[in-house]
């Protein structure tokens, strides 16, 4: 059965395109979309994850970013580090694909790495 498309889906989904490689926290998104209430902001964001859209991580400050990577076009498939920078607080996907390698018989369903640093518009 194939999901509905409502306003709230196109209009979360397009903000966190807008955003390109960097994440978004839910009240930064329910910031610039002040017509969607916080439950159907997480509600969405769920499903999307739920669906393979997006891809969530927990920072070191534990705060949760949310990412459209654009390396994946339908579904979130790999595996890469998250960039947070120390001055600005942007986080980003890392372009390069990251290897874990697990002992025989197990499986990867989440993986949450953290580089922190000055991101290149700060170091300017």
């Amino acid at each position: 059965m194939k999901k509905r498309q409502t306003k709230s889906k196109k209009a979360i989904l397009e903000c966190l395109q807008k955003a390109g490689n960097y994440g978004l926290r839910a009240d930064i998104i329910e910031s610039q979309l002040p017509n969607f209430d916080r439950v159907t902001i997480y509600r969405v964001l769920q499903s999307f994850i739920d669906d393979g859209i997006i891809h969530k991580v927990i920072s070191d400050n534990g705060k949760f970013y949310y990412f459209k990577c654009l390396k994946c076009e339908e579904v979130h498939y790999h595996h890469h580090y998250h960039f947070k920078c120390s001055i600005c607080g942007k986080v980003e996907c890392m372009e390069d694909e990251m290897e874990v390698k697990t002992p025989l018989g197990y499986s990867i369903e989440n993986v949450n790495f953290w580089i922190t640093g000055v991101c290149s518009n700060c170091k300017k």
